[in-house]
This record gives structure tokens, C-alpha cells and sequence, in this order.
């Protein structure tokens, strides 16, 4: 079984690429373009990244995914790979509204949607606000509120994804050499959002799988545990042996909990 823990490979060469395909490319919205890709045929799924990353980090995924019989839609969140930004504060509900507008660009009328980290957030944002839209919700690795973060420590393997991402972001960017002025940026949105109420987690109608790993650098696993008490009928999914990074630590251990999410929902 293909094994990162400590990210020595993803900080060496990234994850896979992502495979070829005509079905690509930039959709205007709101002051930015906004990139994505598509593959394959069959029921939906769109894969959003985490903070600071890009749809490329999606590499042990897309080719799963496809194979088990998917449509699968990455796309770059705004300011982020290969979608650009405008000079507004980053906010996790404009970075949702790009996401719809890919959906209505490709006509998308329903979809799955699997969230790391901060496109987690995205995703569950999507489904308190457009639930006719969405499928699902496979959140993993991310708060609601700001008490479900831990207190920052680095370590080496934060520090190798971190290098890596500011690699990526040399390469894909518009603004390449922006990438200080863009960690400063996004971290702000993440000192103060997302700030969700229980009363809003509440109201929440699409099925959503709460995903933790046993040793996140980031999320406190009583958040996990609070999000799943509070969100209507989700379900709490624990990864063992695996950190914030587990899509490219485990990446068979990842992909079968999405796998069966998806079995369910789609």
C-alpha cells in the first residue's frame, strides 16, 4: 500500500499529476477566474483542497475516483493554483459562490462534494446554503468555529507541505512571486472564520460525513466529535494512523472512506 507519513515524497516531487483531459479551464466569476478540470463519466463528485494548496494535491484521488465510476471536478479556490483573486479579504462564503458558478459553467445540477480542510468548510457552506445542489458532504479535517483549532505547532512534516505548496504556487500562479503576501492573506480569513453557530449546524439537511485523523496537527478531535453531535444525522469516520495530510500519507486508506461515503450518497 503507497505510504507518505512523513511527506518526504509529496515534498520531493508533489503528489501524482493529475491526468490529462480537454475538459478544463477558467470560469469568470466575481472579480477572479476560477480554474478546474474534469474527468470521467458518471454520478458527480467535485474535490476541494485545503488551504495554501492547489487541485494537484487531489493526485492519489482522481484516478480512483474515476475508475470506480465518477465524474470527478477539481477545482483551484480562489487566489489559490491557478485561479486568480481580486484585492478583497479572502472569505470562505466567496470562494463557496466560485464552486456554484464552476457547477452552473458545467451545468451541474447535483454533486457530491469532498472537502480537506478549508475546502471542507467551503463544502459544508455550500450545503447550509444550496442544498438542492448538493449530494453530500465528506468533510474532513476542518473546524466550523474558531474553538475547534489547535494551537499552531510546526513540524517537520507541516514544513515539508508547507515547502512543496510554496513550490506549487511559484509554477502555477499568476502572481508567482506573491506567495508571502498570499500566506498572509489566507491566514487571516483562518484566525477569525469560519465562525458557524450549533443553531446553523443544525439546520444543515444534506448528508455529511465528519471526517478526523487520529493525529491532526490542527483540528481538536472533540470539534469532530461536536459537529457530529449537532449536524442532523452525520456520522463521525476516524482515520488511524494518519494526520491533516492522510489523502497523501494513506492515500488507499483515504480513498475507500470516500468510497463508501459516495456508495451511499450518489
Amino acid at each position: 500500500m503507497q505510504s507518505d507519513d512523513d511527506l518526504a515524497t509529496f515534498a520531493a516531487y508533489g503528489a501524482p499529476p493529475l491526468p490529462a483531459t480537454d475538459d478544463q479551464g477558467h470560469v469568470a466569476h466575481d472579480g477572479a477566474r476560477i480554474w478546474y478540470a474534469a474527468y470521467g463519466e458518471g454520478p458527480t463528485v467535485i474535490l476541494l483542497h485545503g488551504g495554501l494548496g492547489h487541485s494537484g494535491n487531489w493526485g492519489y484521488q482522481v484516478p480512483a475516483l474515476i475508475a470506480a465510476g465518477h465524474r470527478v471536478v477539481v477545482i483551484d479556490s480562489r487566489g489559490h493554483g491557478r485561479s486568480t483573486r481580486d484585492s478583497r479579504p479572502y472569505m470562505y462564503e466567496l470562494m463557496a459562490s466560485d464552486v456554484l458558478a464552476v457547477m452552473d459553467a458545467l451545468h451541474l445540477d447535483k454533486a457530491a462534494v469532498v472537502g480537506w480542510s478549508d475546502g471542507a468548510c467551503i463544502a459544508m457552506i455550500l450545503a447550509m446554503q444550496v442544498p438542492s445542489r448538493i449530494a453530500g458532504v465528506f468533510f474532513f479535517g476542518c473546524n466550523m468555529d474558531p474553538s475547534g483549532t489547535k494551537e499552531f505547532v510546526s513540524t517537520p512534516v507541516v514544513e515539508r507541505c508547507f515547502a512543496r505548496h510554496a513550490r506549487d504556487y511559484a509554477r502555477l500562479s499568476a502572481t508567482p512571486d506573491d506567495f508571502e503576501p498570499f500566506v498572509a492573506a489566507v491566514s487571516a480569513m483562518m484566525k477569525t472564520q469560519p465562525n458557524y453557530t450549533a443553531r446553523d449546524l443544525a439546520a444543515i439537511t444534506v448528508p455529511v460525513a465528519i471526517v478526523h485523523s487520529e493525529h491532526d496537527e490542527f483540528i481538536k478531535r472533540e470539534h469532530a466529535e461536536y459537529l457530529t453531535r449537532t449536524i442532523p444525522g452525520a456520522e463521525l469516520i476516524m482515520l488511524p494512523g494518519v494526520s491533516h495530510f492522510a489523502p497523501l500519507q494513506r492515500s488507499a486508506r483515504f480513498n475507500d472512506a470516500v468510497g463508501a461515503f459516495l456508495d451511499r450518497v450518489l
